[in-house]
């Protein structure tokens, strides 16, 4: 028995089947200036 796993199935997927989905960033990082007057504030 080997420690690595059965890889046969995923070489076998068909990635055409799969829906195109758009990524959206849902906590986006502040801008530079808004760190910066964050900073300034404290």
């Amino acid at each position: 028995m080997s420690d690595k796993p059965d890889v046969s199935e995923i070489e076998k997927f068909d990635k055409t089947k799969l829906k195109k989905t758009e990524t959206q960033e849902k906590n986006p990082l502040p801008f530079k200036e808004t760190i910066e007057q964050e900073k300034a504030a404290a």
